[in-house]
């Protein structure tokens, strides 16, 4: 599309958000309804998957600045998930070292597959190959997140506390990286200490470049 970035309006978290809807009570408006992390997670999910069918259907010309985007918001997403929502995971379900332990394990392959899909030139054939092996393998981990960990997280969490997880994985993907780096520490207190560091490095890098993040 002539004159429309791809992914433009798509500032980080938008696509795809459900949208904390006014209700009517007694015939006013009330205050936006609060956050909830597990219904914030699954909407980031929708909007991955919203850009990966742009990927496949979207001018093969624009593809790899899409790709660009979309890294940027799944490593965003993934630190803020690393840093807050899988500790709690730990604390309090009875399985949550082996859940976290495996989410964790998928997120680096990712990660390296999103590494080698920085370093190859977007005409070089291994460039498609790498997209669709990164497509798959987040899908793969958005449907085990989805049917494992985070409906038992929802049960095993009041809501005040699903809501202060909302605001404080919010912050923190403001914050994060943009950019893979499968050496960064993916386990707190390190990542917590290190990752807004990062995160500022990478939006220099980012605005210098002109890299759609």
């Amino acid at each position: 599309m002539a004159g429309t970035r791809p992914g433009a309006g798509l500032a980080p978290g938008a696509v795809g958000k459900r949208k904390r809807k006014l209700q009517r009570k007694g015939g006013s408006m009330t205050d936006q309804q609060p956050g909830n992390i597990i219904d914030d997670i699954i909407d980031d999910h929708r909007e991955f998957e919203q850009l990966f069918a742009q990927i496949k259907s979207g001018d093969p010309r624009t593809r790899s600045e899409v790709v660009e985007h979309v890294i940027a918001e799944i490593v965003r997403h993934a630190i803020a998930e690393e840093q807050y929502i899988y500790p709690v995971a730990r604390e309090v379900l009875p399985n949550g070292d082996e859940l976290v332990e495996h989410e964790i394990a998928e997120h680096s392959e990712a990660e390296e597959v999103m590494k080698e899909i920085e370093k190859t030139d977007t005409n070089d054939p291994k460039y498609g190959e790498l997209v669709e092996e990164f497509i798959a393998d987040i899908r793969h981990h958005i449907e085990d997140e989805e049917s494992k960990l985070l409906p038992q997280l929802r049960d095993a969490c009041p809501r005040e506390r699903l809501q202060e997880l909302s605001e404080t994985f919010q912050r923190a993907k403001n914050l994060a990286p943009t950019r893979p780096h499968p050496l960064a520490p993916d386990r707190p207190p390190a990542n917590r200490i290190l990752g807004p560091g990062a995160g500022l490095v990478d939006r220099v890098r980012d605005a210098l470049s002109g890299r759609n993040a």
